[in-house]
């Protein structure tokens, strides 16, 4: 599993400009299965993704192409967790 943090970037006041691409991108990560969650990183800078069910690879591939990190409103910081035990209501994520 991965989590990825999106932290604001130099244009930062160019969100506003690509907030429907990049809401439109996050739903497509949870359509396609890929994506677990996704929220604001407090206070104010930037988001986070949980995913799974992809490659390092392919989701740096994914990342790329959400339009906040191509405009160069968020820098993506991946990062490859190998779980190794948890609750039971997220046993999923240990197969």
């Amino acid at each position: 599993m991965f989590v990825v943090l999106l932290k604001f970037a130099a244009d930062r006041g160019r969100a506003g400009e690509f907030m429907d691409a990049h809401k439109a991108w996050i739903k497509r990560g949870f359509d396609d299965g890929v994506f677990l969650m996704a929220g604001s990183l407090q206070p104010q800078l930037g988001g986070a993704i949980m995913a799974h069910n992809t490659s390092l690879l392919e989701l740096q591939g994914r990342v790329n192409e959400d339009p906040f990190v191509a405009e160069n409103i968020v820098s993506a910081d991946i990062h490859e967790i190998t779980p190794a035990k948890a609750d039971e209501r997220l046993g999923f994520l240990l197969a």
